[in-house]
């Protein structure tokens, strides 16, 4: 008899709520007074219904709430907005540089555009020190497109993503071509090969180097070192003529200097391979050269000049030296009757030999059949950027050195344009946002 006392008292409070509610919750349209009687059996075996818990614990149904309950809420939300922004504005700011420093590189360039206070921060010795320890695997490619020589198109390999900065410092009346890069800077020489300019990409820190004490009227190959880990320390650059004239820009002394001659043991003039990019391993640069076919190295530290005989690969066409792991690498094409085909070779340090140790995939390989294909490598460090070339054909290709791994690259864009660019040349660089001319 106790439990019909309950349920009687359960019934009368769901007809109080009937008649304060007009009708039950529309989650729950089976129940009514009369089916808690049905539950009664329910009760007995310990089994209650979900309605009948809520009456127990003196929970009312939900219902519709009213406008000053929802703007009471909308201003504990505001209020929890703005305690949250007090919080922010106290958060560490060693920490919060920390952060930035490893976001990708493409955000930077909307990063500087929030307010004064980021776009000074990239200016900051300890945001430098901050992003200088955070590892960036790949470089960037800066090139330039045939239909507008005097801007350049910067790609974005992790991202697989094109970018087209504008760098109004440099001349716009004279063709400039990246022809080296260290640090995340990048250094242009006009067509002309008389001034020098160097410029960082992504913060426009820009400079020109002052007139070179010799007038070159004929090309020349061109190296950049670091004079430490990071461009703060300063930079070199080396400049080397076909009749072996070469000088040495010192950033931290502003000025250029004649070190000395080449060693008669080395023979004159040059041939030095223009196609190919020079390339540094510690303070030492390496130069391609032919006539007889071999490698010029200089160590910029010492002066010490060295020359070393190395044959060609067989049916060699387009080739330029790389660099990986501080190994001396050998990319370029390899044509033979109608087929043509991209190699990697390394050079062996005991036998002054080129090993091949991979090839483009012959799929690939099959579209250059019967074609005069042309290669320029764009980048010669861990990540290469080849550049193939025929009539009616044009393709960029990037290839990993670490994985073995060959990857097409999206063509080559204007934002608001459809037409395709044609990329003429270029070099890779590490982006640094930190990095000073």
């Amino acid at each position: 008899m106790e439990g019909v006392a309950v349920l009687r008292q359960l019934v009368g409070q769901i007809q109080e709520l009937w008649e304060l509610y007009g009708s039950f919750c529309p989650d729950h349209p089976h129940l009514n007074p009369s089916s808690v009687e049905d539950d009664y059996c329910g009760l007995i075996m310990g089994e209650k219904s979900e309605y009948l818990k809520m009456l127990e614990t003196n929970k009312s149904p939900p219902c519709k709430r009213s406008r000053r309950e929802k703007n009471r809420e909308k201003s504990l939300v505001s209020s929890s907005t703005a305690m949250e922004q007090q919080i922010w504005k106290e958060f560490p700011e060693d920490l919060y540089e920390g952060v930035i420093a490893r976001l990708p590189i493409a955000t930077f360039f909307r990063f500087r555009s929030v307010c004064r206070k980021w776009n000074s921060l990239l200016t900051s010795n300890s945001f430098s020190q901050h992003f200088a320890e955070v590892p960036r695997v790949h470089p960037w490619f800066y090139t330039i497109t045939h239909e507008d020589v005097n801007s350049g198109a910067m790609y974005d390999p992790s991202m697989r993503k094109w970018h087209h900065p504008s760098i109004p410092f440099l001349p716009a009346k004279m063709i400039i071509l990246p022809v080296a890069s260290a640090g995340g800077l990048v250094c242009f020489l006009d067509i002309g090969h008389r001034n020098f300019y160097i410029c960082n990409p992504l913060t426009d820190s820009f400079r020109e180097l002052p007139p070179r004490s010799v007038r070159v009227w004929s090309r020349v190959a061109v190296g950049m070192i670091l004079n430490g880990n990071t461009a703060s320390s300063g930079y070199k650059i080396v400049w080397l003529g076909c009749n072996g004239d070469h000088e040495i820009y010192d950033s931290v002394q502003n000025s250029w200097t004649r070190p000395g001659i080449v060693p008669p043991s080395i023979k004159l003039p040059l041939s030095l391979n223009f196609r190919s990019q020079t390339v540094s391993i510690g303070t030492t640069l390496y130069f391609m050269r032919a006539e007889p076919d071999g490698i010029l190295s200089y160590d910029v530290a010492t002066g010490v000049w060295k020359q070393f005989i190395i044959p060609s690969p067989l049916h060699l066409t387009d080739h330029t030296l790389a660099e990986h792991k501080g190994q001396v690498m050998l990319v370029g094409l390899l044509s033979k009757n109608a087929a043509t085909c991209v190699c990697i070779w390394e050079l062996q340090k005991m036998t002054l030999l080129w090993k091949e140790v991979d090839r483009m995939p012959n799929i690939w390989c099959l579209e250059f059949y019967g074609k005069h294909v042309r290669m320029t490598c764009l980048g010669n460090r861990g990540l290469l950027m080849l550049s193939l070339r025929s009539r009616r054909m044009n393709r960029l290709i990037t290839y990993d050195m670490s994985d073995k791994q060959w990857q097409k690259v999206p063509d080559c864009m204007l934002p608001r344009g459809r037409k395709r660019q044609w990329i003429a040349c270029g070099t890779a660089f590490h982006p640094c946002p930190t990095a000073l001319a």
